[in-house]
């Protein structure tokens, strides 16, 4: 490791036109796990692979579900309705609701993207047989495969006390106290509007994070009168306390609205689409990414749930003390149940061996898709509120959000390497 570099990371805010789409995706996927639960159809039957676009006042939503009855389309006797190739046709009304909650709940009141007045097109069809003849090979059980091939990672160090990389961990925290200013309604932070992105650039020696030497923040104003002084002004506040004791350097470089006015944000001034910001929804670049994005999918799709279980191995090889840095991939074939691979880098720092942690690693945890699943607890509707601020980092919820931060394994992940 080089004895002194900088690191740079970026962070978007929930207004952002590409996280307004994650989050519409996400709903899609709360929305038809509720509806599972409601109507008592199993849970392990859900599929969503939903995508959305956004632009001015338009939103689209578009992919493949299956879904509870409820959420499908009948006619006035009660039967549902079938296209052409006899695949059920959903209710979009459904659909839309839940978009345009979402666009309301993120603060969405303007000329060019309105919650209430914007149009949302529905586009969601049936799931593809030829898939779903392999993913349901047993609904709840270890037969069951993965939904797609594909590489995953996990990642994990001792930089904050969340076991993230610090770029990244502050970055989001700076957005998330300027949003909850922003919702509070108070004083001039009422003012700002929801698109918003924010980077942040620390200084390592020996590893290790030692001060912050470049911040750079732009956020979009309802105000039109206001300067880039003026919004400097305003936020300072916020990123210092984001940062906490994280030291700026006394040569510190800020860099807040540098175009100076940004009234015009969200799709009304850029367009969005899902999944565009799967570095800032994981480790701000600082570990490896398999590609695939998180959100719009059900939790048979590894691109979402082995990534997941990634990030819970590696924080909890981390949290056990095996090593200070870890990073982990896992790799799957369409239809076939377990990994093909498990590769660990402790990156010099092990206590134990990489290749007795990838031995490990399997037996600690079941790791096909069900058993993902299972250990995690993931067909809930827990998604929307990890569209925005990064898919880790982040506290478990009593409601079953975040489960993969827990840090519940390291007893048996100690045991058994001692085995």
């Amino acid at each position: 490791m080089r004895e002194e570099y900088s690191f740079t990371s970026e962070s978007v805010s929930e207004g952002h036109p590409d996280k307004v789409c994650d989050r519409i995706s996400d709903e899609i996927v709360d929305l038809v796990y509720r509806e599972a639960k409601k109507t008592g159809m199993n849970p392990w039957n859900i599929r969503v692979a939903c995508e959305t676009l956004t632009t001015t006042n338009r939103v689209v939503i578009a992919g493949e579900v299956r879904v509870p009855e409820s959420l499908l389309k009948k006619d006035k006797g009660g039967n549902i309705v079938t296209d052409a190739k006899n695949n059920p046709v959903i209710n979009p009304s459904r659909f839309r609701s839940a978009a345009r909650r979402a666009i309301r709940s993120i603060g969405y009141e303007q000329d060019g993207f309105h919650w209430k007045t914007a149009k949302v097109d529905v586009l969601l069809h049936g799931q593809s047989a030829d898939i779903a003849q392999g993913v349901d090979k047993a609904a709840d059980s270890n037969s069951e495969g993965a939904g797609d091939q594909g590489i995953m990672f996990g990642y994990a160090c001792r930089e904050t006390p969340e076991l993230m990389p610090a770029p990244i961990f502050y970055s989001h925290k700076i957005l998330e106290l300027l949003a909850a200013a922003r919702h509070r309604g108070k004083g001039d932070a009422g003012t700002l509007g929801p698109d918003a992105k924010s980077q942040i650039t620390i200084r390592y020696v020996d590893g290790a994070p030692t001060e912050v030497t470049q911040i750079v923040l732009s956020t979009q104003h309802l105000d039109e009168s206001w300067d880039s002084a003026k919004v400097r002004n305003v936020v300072e506040p916020f990123i210092r306390e984001a940062l906490g004791d994280m030291p700026i350097a006394a040569d510190c470089k800020w860099h807040i609205n540098p175009t100076g006015k940004f009234v015009v944000g969200g799709p009304d001034g850029d367009a969005g689409l899902t999944g565009r910001k799967i570095i800032v929804d994981t480790y701000g670049g600082a570990a490896p990414h398999g590609g695939g994005a998180f959100s719009g999918k059900d939790t048979t799709k590894v691109d979402r749930s082995a990534a997941y279980a990634a990030r819970y191995l590696a924080k909890n090889v981390v949290a056990a003390k095996l090593a200070d840095r870890c990073t982990i991939q896992l790799s799957y074939a369409i239809g076939v149940a377990q990994p093909l691979s498990v590769f660990v880098d402790l990156h010099g720092t092990g206590k134990v061996g990489c290749k007795r942690i990838e031995a490990v690693l399997r037996e600690v945890m079941d790791l096909s898709p069900s058993g993902i699943r299972k250990h995690l607890d993931l067909n809930k509707p827990i998604y929307a509120k990890t569209a925005a601020y990064g898919h880790f980092g982040r506290k478990a919820g009593r409601d079953g959000s975040f489960s993969w931060e827990r840090t519940d394994l390291v007893k048996a992940l100690k045991e058994a390497v001692k085995a």
